[in-house]
This record gives C-alpha cells, sequence and structure tokens, in this order.
C-alpha cells in the first residue's frame, strides 16, 4: 500500500491507478516481460573488447537498471584470447558501472537467458550490413525462444568503422590501434601479437 497524493487523483476522486478515494491503493504491477527492474543481455564474443563495445555498455547501463554482459564462448571457433582472458578484460573495463556484470557463456544465449530470466537482448549495430545480420540473429533467438525480445543501439559515428578483427590485424603489423580500444586491450594485444616480421622495418634501398 503507497500514500496516493494529489496529483495521483482525476476530477473524480479516483486514483490515476484505478483506486477510488478512501480505498487501499496497491501500485500498478509490472506487465508483460517488464519487471520492476529492468535487467537486459549484452552477448559478444569480446576477442578484443573495441572502443564500440565499451561505448554500448556505457550506454546500455545508463538506460537500463541492469545489464549482464555475456561473453560467448564456441568451441568451434578459433579466439585470440581465451574466455577467462576476455572476462578479465570485461570485469576491468566494467569498474565504475555498478548494475554491470559479466558471465562467459559456452551454449546458446538463449539457454543462457532462460538460466538467469531476463530475456531482452541488448546488441550494437554499425551500419546496415550489422543491421541485416542482427536482424537475422534476433528472429533466429526468437524462433528458438519466444520470449527474447532484442533493441538495437546504434553505434556512435566515430566507432562505425571499428571492428574486432581488423583492430588485431592492425596490431600485428604495429600500426596504431590506441583510438580503437581501451588502454589495456591495446596492452594485451601488443603483448599477445607484438609486430608481426618484417612489419616495423622499412625495406632498404638498393645502392646505387
Amino acid at each position: 500500500m503507497y500514500d496516493r497524493r494529489p496529483e495521483d487523483m482525476d476530477v473524480e476522486g479516483r486514483g490515476v491507478h484505478g483506486c477510488t478515494t478512501g480505498a487501499p491503493c496497491e501500485p500498478p504491477k509490472a506487465r508483460g516481460i517488464l519487471t520492476s527492474m529492468f535487467k537486459v543481455l549484452l552477448p559478444g564474443t569480446f576477442d578484443p573488447p573495441t572502443n564500440g563495445h565499451l561505448n554500448i555498455l556505457v550506454r546500455a547501463s545508463r538506460l537500463f537498471d541492469a545489464v549482464q554482459v555475456v561473453i560467448a564462448v564456441n568451441p568451434g571457433k578459433t579466439y585470440l584470447f581465451s574466455g577467462e582472458e576476455r572476462l578479465e578484460m570485461m570485469t576491468a573495463l566494467a569498474q565504475g558501472m555498478p548494475n554491470v556484470t559479466v558471465s562467459i557463456w559456452s551454449g546458446l544465449i538463449v539457454d543462457f537467458a532462460d538460466r538467469i530470466g531476463v530475456h531482452v537482448i541488448v546488441r550494437g549495430v554499425r551500419a546496415l550490413a550489422d543491421f541485416d545480420y542482427e536482424f537475422e540473429l534476433s528472429v533466429m533467438n526468437r524462433s528458438l525462444n519466444p520470449k527474447i525480445e532484442t533493441i538495437f543501439l546504434p553505434t556512435e559515428q566515430k566507432y562505425s568503422v571499428i571492428r574486432s578483427s581488423a583492430i588485431k590485424d592492425i596490431a600485428g603489423f604495429g600500426g596504431d590501434i590506441s583510438g580503437m580500444v581501451p588502454p589495456l586491450v591495446a596492452e594485451a594485444l601488443q603483448a599477445r601479437l607484438g609486430p608481426r616480421v618484417g612489419a616495423a622495418h622499412k625495406t632498404t634501398p638498393p645502392q646505387s
């Protein structure tokens, strides 16, 4: 039961939530998949985490009550960083966001959603090509679990061309990735890859 304020009453003295004056009034109950605390999933491989990933995470943490980051581990795929390493990086990047938690999952995301009881997925999209893929993925997830809903957040323009695969190539050839990934990720990439053979050396012109 909660106290009714004057602004909660209409001109006939009824509460805006359907209560009548003088009667006990209960707060409205949540409907559908939305609860009093709106939790969402933010899944991805994060191999490695980029500034684009971090931007989506920060914005999601401001929009929703709780964000569960899910690091996908597919035994059939090859990753530069292990699941545990990606977990460590994402956990460090989530510092200062108390409503964000990070987990690893090696199965279907829809199964993870069922396990924790959260069925809203947030995905960042960079361009139309991203949207086509993400749209198909959202349809697939919904076909696997009709309770799943997907929310798309458009990536900020300055991060629209940042891709994990391209970053790994640039880092491997000794290129500057400081504007593409957080510092701790840049250090991890440099430690893991180092400049590839011949990448950091200029060709000596033939002597005349």
